[in-house]
């Protein structure tokens, strides 16, 4: 494949998911600084020690970082993923709370997950990073009123509710346009068949009418009285003779 056309991919990729990958000194083979459109990002159990030589990835919403060995240095977050909205440390060697307080730069955080962390295990841990990290509506799933996140991912894109909300009612409104729609072309059926029993009635390819048969039928026997009735007046006069 030619390099400019493999580079146009690269730039136009949105999701990339390098799970069990190799790294060396916190470089990920096949991360590139091409990748530079990425929202979502999944490095789990990469061998991580370090977030130092994570790319800037200005785009980015979404960082995996789960079964990895980061202790600390979560500065650099901020500095290379502005954006960032939900990120998962679970699995790692994180133990104060004071290691998470870089997290503060990233003023769109929502979502942040530590299943597994040591640091899970203090004292008042939630109400602590709670109070830490104000801008985060959920710690490992919940809020804090120990709510479950209704959807983590749509959260973590960045999606709205109302916006789909708003998707949910206008596609109720087009199903309700189409079952109007199917109604009224039942009802010019209908409509259409009550008009053919009215006028007639279809009999091979042909429109009869009943009123029409009716009237034929009742010609159809004056016709044969009023024969009936010459054959008996010829039948009187021949034996008048």
């Amino acid at each position: 494949m030619p390099v400019f056309f493999w580079l146009a991919i690269q730039l136009q990729v949105r999701e990339l998911v390098l799970d069990n990958c190799r790294s060396d000194e916190g470089k990920i083979e096949g991360l590139t600084a091409e990748f530079k459109n990425l929202e979502f990002l999944s490095l789990i159990n990469v061998g991580l020690i370090s977030v130092a030589n994570l790319l800037c990835l200005p785009k980015l919403k979404r960082l995996e970082l789960s079964n990895n060995r980061i202790s600390g240095g979560l500065d650099v977050l901020a500095e290379k993923l502005p954006n960032l909205t939900h990120l998962n440390l679970s699995g790692n060697k994180l133990k104060d709370i004071s290691t998470l307080e870089p997290l503060q730069k990233l003023e769109s955080l929502k979502s942040l997950d530590l299943f597994n962390c040591e640091v899970t295990n203090l004292n008042d841990y939630r109400e602590s990073v709670f109070k830490l990290l104000p801008q985060l509506m959920y710690l490992d799933g919940y809020d804090q009123e120990d709510m479950e996140a209704p959807d983590s991912d749509a959260e973590a894109d960045g999606v709205d509710d109302n916006e789909d909300d708003e998707e949910e009612e206008e596609d109720d409104e087009e199903e309700l346009d189409d079952e109007e729609d199917e109604d009224e072309e039942w009802e010019d059926e209908d409509d259409e068949a009550s008009a053919e029993d009215e006028e007639g009635y279809w009999q091979d390819g042909e429109v009869y009418d009943e009123d029409e048969e009716d009237e034929d039928e009742d010609e159809e026997d004056s016709a044969k009285g009023q024969k009936r009735k010459r054959e008996t007046d010829d039948e009187g006069e021949e034996d008048d003779d």
